[in-house]
């Protein structure tokens, strides 16, 4: 648990909390057989809840089976509060103002832009500026921010970014700068895997793997964000597919990322195609016209992923794997041909999907690592 200002639930508060929006509509007599906590800790705790405004009553529900009084019904309240979510790319900053149910409020969008240690400043505080043009009045204000990173982050500290130099500064330092709440940043791999966990899985135990200039992989098991000792976890770009294979930034040869990530994939299709520059729509346009190069390109792209998913399932054990990727997003026969290449038998038992959240996956999943933090409740899930 982080102590700070913020932190305001105590234990009890936060099982309320937490049961309230796992089961919402909810009444204090089911809250108290849920829970386990007596009727006037119940009553006491809704009560503050109430006062602060995290939760509502919202109406009336039906008695009990032996009559009596119908019960009122209690919800979580998610426009208490105000959170902000960051996507920190290589080449672009997204952004979010949100609810705590990660309901937009506002959004921000800049492509095409150099991110470096001298540039991020500038850009993270226009970013937020933009976000903080117009902002609804909450009783609680903005609680938190969170900034998602390619790279490895170990509390709140960027521990090392192949494709950028963010490593070699302070990110929290800058952003406790421009803001007056609490800033956690995170992986954003590790963010896109606590989106889709809270917003679209029904399973406690869950992988997304994020592709972009590199591969990550977000890991969820019972529930609970594995991030590692020295937040590690999920850097499956950086397992090794080929010893001695091409060289990796990383320091190592033959790495998942040179092989199965966007940047390795576009370099192929415009070498074969001759085309100067390449996205996932370029990509799509030309599988879809059938080019013979753009189509073994493909095939091997996702092949060489499927090793990395093979590994990841045989280690993990995972009920459910998300692919992340605009690229298989577009083409759904990747999909396809990366579940044929598994060579497992515990495939069968295993759901892997492309990410229903798509490019919302990491910005989402900055608002639940910001909620969890300010309701100080570990384990949070917006869907039934």
């Amino acid at each position: 648990m982080i102590n700070s200002k913020y932190t305001i639930r105590e234990r009890n508060e936060a099982v309320i909390l937490q049961t309230i929006i796992e089961h919402q509509p909810i009444s204090r007599a089911e809250l108290a057989t849920v829970t386990r906590l007596n009727k006037a800790s119940v009553s006491s705790i809704t009560k503050k809840l109430i006062e602060e405004e995290l939760i509502i009553e919202t109406g009336i529900g039906d008695s009990s089976n032996v009559g009596g009084r119908k019960p009122i019904m209690l919800m979580f309240n998610p426009k208490a509060a105000l959170v902000i979510g960051i996507d920190v790319g290589t080449n672009y900053l997204n952004g979010k103002l949100t609810y705590l149910d990660a309901e937009t409020i506002t959004s921000f969008e800049e492509k095409n832009i150099k991110i470096n240690q001298q540039t991020i400043k500038t850009e993270l505080a226009n970013c937020i500026e933009q976000l903080l043009l117009n902002v609804p009045t909450t009783y609680h204000g903005i609680v938190g921010l969170t900034a998602a990173i390619h790279g490895v982050v170990l509390n709140e500290e960027i521990i090392y970014t192949p494709n950028y130099d963010l490593d070699q500064g302070s990110m929290a330092n800058i952003l406790e700068e421009l803001v007056d709440c609490p800033v956690f940043i995170e992986n954003e791999a590790n963010l896109a895997a606590l989106g889709e966990y809270a917003f679209t899985s029904d399973s406690r135990n869950l992988i997304c793997i994020s592709i972009h200039d590199g591969i990550g992989a977000g890991i969820v098991e019972n529930g609970v964000l594995q991030t590692g000792p020295h937040g590690r976890a999920g850097e499956i770009g950086h397992s090794v597919l080929f010893p001695d294979g091409k060289p990796c930034p990383c320091g190592n040869k033959g790495c998942l990322e040179q092989y199965a990530s966007h940047v390795t994939l576009y370099e192929e299709i415009k070498q074969a195609t001759a085309n100067a520059t390449m996205n996932s729509d370029l990509v799509t346009q030309l599988y879809q016209e059938h080019h013979p190069d753009v189509i073994v390109a493909l095939k091997n792209n996702s092949h060489y992923l499927s090793i990395g998913v093979n590994n990841l399932i045989s280690v993990y054990d995972p009920e459910v794997i998300v692919i992340n990727s605009s690229v298989y997003q577009k083409n759904p026969a990747m999909l396809e041909w990366l579940i044929n290449d598994l060579n497992t038998l515990q495939r069968s038992e295993l759901e892997i999907i492309n990410s229903p959240l798509q490019n919302n996956a990491t910005l989402q999943g900055a608002t639940i690592k910001a909620v969890q933090q300010f309701l100080n409740i570990s384990h949070l899930k917006f869907i039934k």
